[in-house]
Formats: C-alpha cells, sequence, structure tokens
C-alpha cells in the first residue's frame, strides 16, 4: 500500500504526475505520485459503490467475530467523504462500532475542529512518517540490504513534534504511522519534545499510537514505555513476511529482520500493545492474529497467547481510552462473540511454544488452541451494544 504499479488510463487522470516526487515512467509510483494516483483511483468510485462496500466490509468484520473496528483515514489513505460516510453508515446499521482517526498534520490548534467535524477520536492513524518495507520506503537508519538508499521520509521531525504538542495542549489523541528504526525514533523525539513543553503526565494520559512500530530498540522500546506510547501491532506481518527466507529478510538482511516485532521485549517493558490487521494490507483474522504472536517467526519475541488475546480484547479498548471495555463482567458494553472452538487449553508460565494443558486444575480460563496446522475457532454469534449483528436476522 506504499507502492503501485498504475495504468495509463489511471495517470492521464493526474495532470502532472509526472513531476510528483515518486514517479517512475518504468517501475512502480511510490511516495507523493503514488498518494495522488491512489487519490484519484478513490474519487472514481461513486458515493454509491463505497457505500456497498463499507456496508461488506462491516459485515466480513462481524462474522470474523470483530465488534468493533479502528478505521485509520486520511487524506493519502482515503478522504473526508469515506470516513463521514463510514462513520455515518455505521451509526445508522447494525454492525460493528467503527471509531475513526484522521492522518493529517496539525499545523495550528484551529485543526481540533476539523477532527471534531469529522467525527473523528484521533488524528492519527496513517499519518505517514515512512512507508513500507517491502516497497523499500520505510525509513532506516541504514541501507536496505538490496537497495542503496534507506528509505522514505515523509515528515520530518519538526512537524511531528508540532502535530504532538499541538494535540496534547488540545487533548486529542496523536498517532503515526511509523515501521523503520529512523521514523520511530522521530516520533518518540516528537513526544519527548512534547512532554517537555506540555508535561510527561499529560502526554502520558492521552495514549498516542503509533501503528505498526516493527524495527523497534531497546531504547525505543524503553521511550514507550516511559511515555506511554501505545503500539498498534500486527502479527500477520511476520507470519506473512517473517522468517530467515521471507522479504523482510531479503530487504533488510536475516540478522536485522529478526530483529522486527519483537513483541516480547515490549511486553516486558509495559508498552500497551495493540494487535490488528492493518487490513486490507492482511486479512480481518483476530485469531490468526492472536496464533502469529504466540507462534512468531524469531522465537525470542512470543508472547503467550493470553496475552496476544488481550491485546487483540481489552487493549484495541484502551488504546482508545476506554477501560471499561473488553472484558465480560457486569456493566461493560454488551459487545461479546460466540465460538465454536476444540479443545480449550492453558499455556503454561514462561512458555513461548506449543506447551498447553487441559488440567482444569490449573484455575485459569482456558483459551482456543491456536497451535499452527490446527483448525482456528469460527464466530457463531457477534453482538455488539446488545443487537446481533452476525448473523445477520435475514441470514
Amino acid at each position: 500500500m506504499h507502492s503501485a504499479a498504475v495504468s495509463t488510463a489511471l495517470l492521464a487522470l493526474v495532470p502532472g504526475i509526472e513531476r510528483q516526487p515518486g514517479y517512475d515512467p518504468a517501475g512502480p509510483l511510490t511516495r507523493d505520485a503514488h498518494h495522488a494516483v491512489r487519490r484519484a483511483a478513490h474519487d472514481a468510485v461513486p458515493p454509491a459503490q463505497r457505500a456497498d462496500a463499507q456496508r461488506a466490509a462491516l459485515a466480513h468484520a462481524a462474522a470474523q467475530g470483530i465488534g468493533a473496528v479502528h478505521e485509520c483515514a486520511g487524506p493519502d489513505i482515503s478522504s473526508e467523504d469515506d470516513l463521514t460516510g463510514l462513520l455515518a453508515l455505521a451509526a445508522a446499521e447494525n454492525g460493528p462500532r467503527v471509531f475513526g482517526y484522521w492522518a493529517q498534520p496539525w499545523q495550528t490548534s484551529a485543526d481540533r475542529e476539523r477532527i471534531r467535524d469529522l467525527g473523528a477520536v484521533g488524528a492519527g492513524g496513517d499519518l505517514f512518517v515512512d512507508g513500507s518495507i517491502g516497497s523499500r520506503t520505510a525509513l532506516l537508519h541504514a541501507p536496505y540490504a538490496d537497495a542503496p538508499h534507506s528509505g522514505v521520509a515523509h515528515l520530518d521531525a519538526e512537524t511531528v513534534a508540532r502535530h504532538l504538542l499541538l494535540c496534547t495542549e488540545a487533548g486529542v489523541q496523536a498517532g503515526f504511522h511509523a515501521i523503520g528504526d529512523a521514523a520511530i525514533d522521530a516520533v518518540v523525539a516528537g513526544v519527548r519534545a512534547a512532554a517537555e513543553a506540555a508535561g510527561l503526565e499529560r502526554v502520558r494520559a492521552l495514549r498516542h499510537r503509533v501503528e505498526h512500530a516493527e524495527l523497534m530498540s531497546a531504547r525505543t522500546i524503553d521511550a514507550f514505555a516511559e511515555l506511554g506510547l501505545v503500539a498498534s501491532v500486527q502479527p500477520a506481518f511476520d507470519a506473512t513476511w517473517g522468517g530467515a527466507d521471507g522479504m523482510y529478510a531479503r530487504r533488510l538482511g536475516a540478522e536485522r529482520a529478526a530483529d522486527l516485532n519483537p513483541y516480547a521485549a515490549m511486553t516486558r517493558a509495559g508498552v500497551p500493545l495493540v494487535l490488528g490487521s492493518d487490513s486490507p494490507v492482511t486479512p480481518l483474522d483476530p485469531w490468526g492474529a492472536v496464533r502469529a504472536a504466540a507462534f512468531h517467526r524469531t522465537p525470542g519475541h512470543r508472547i503467550s497467547a493470553r496475552a496476544a488475546f488481550n491485546a487483540h480484547t481489552r487493549g484495541g479498548w484502551r488504546a482508545i481510552g476506554r477501560d471499561d471495555a473488553g472484558v465480560l463482567v457486569p456493566g461493560a458494553p454488551a459487545d461479546y462473540a460466540v465460538w465454536s472452538v476444540g479443545d480449550l487449553v492453558v499455556q503454561a508460565p514462561d512458555q513461548r511454544v506449543a506447551n498447553w494443558s487441559t488440567d482444569p486444575r490449573s484455575g485459569t480460563p482456558g483459551l482456543p488452541d491456536v497451535t499452527p496446522g490446527g483448525p482456528l475457532p469460527t464466530a457463531l454469534r457477534t453482538v455488539v451494544a446488545g443487537r446481533t449483528v452476525h448473523p445477520r436476522p435475514n441470514g
């Protein structure tokens, strides 16, 4: 989603595209050129067709047992009409709750009004500091193993810091898309600047978030924990592209690729972890995400299935400031899923591999066995605010 091969018919919709940074007449478009053609493609979709697609996407999410969706919208990833249309549709029809983010850097405190007008809960999501590893546009401190450069910076450190400070002063959660180590360092520097100006506790209270946070060092992990930064991560990335022979290893080299997505170190340090999909990059598949986190391709980065489950339930709610949700207790929102599962098992303490028990004497509630190769649970019923959203009443 950070580069694209583009037809001549689509290029014709963007006058002057050849002057945009990232234009290549013989290869995929990246950077501003890619954003421009993506906007043109989205603008060519009629509103009714877009609404049908949104309705289908929400129905598909409900069928996966998902009762709440975080929509990371923005001028370079979708459009204002796309976001407001989605929020209106979700409010009017039975389906998952939708919480929208709008990814546009704040220049003045007046930008808060735009967030309110759009109905967004935060100023972030896919606010690109860099690109992706696959398209060699993630911003790195050292060059790629298969390209003579270190990626792309979409925002400079000053813009990052200003956005964070304005959001903090306005009491609005900020967020960024940052994958490479240099991009993550720029975000950390910006959050530190905001904390120095507005106070550490104000920064921590807003739970500013970072989408992806893949190439983390021990220093940045400690900084995330100190600053209360939420790491919104996608375990399916490792399952799809990780390993010694995967795309990450080809782009970065095996040694550097093995540092990606260090969930265990992040959890030990106290970094708030949220699991997601980054759909459509990887599918909506919550139990698949739990499996991928518990059986990370780098064994030292694995977390327990229960920690992954909590990050995909309570973690998502906490990321939007809702500490009362994501649990089945009296007084919590009536959002839940009923699952068809095989054996319920308990993972032995401090084990990151397939060490499971069905012994009821453990006294610990069991989770479905997510060992690779076995079947994952399927959603029989999804309920949001006490209303069944899957299966639909008409079947």
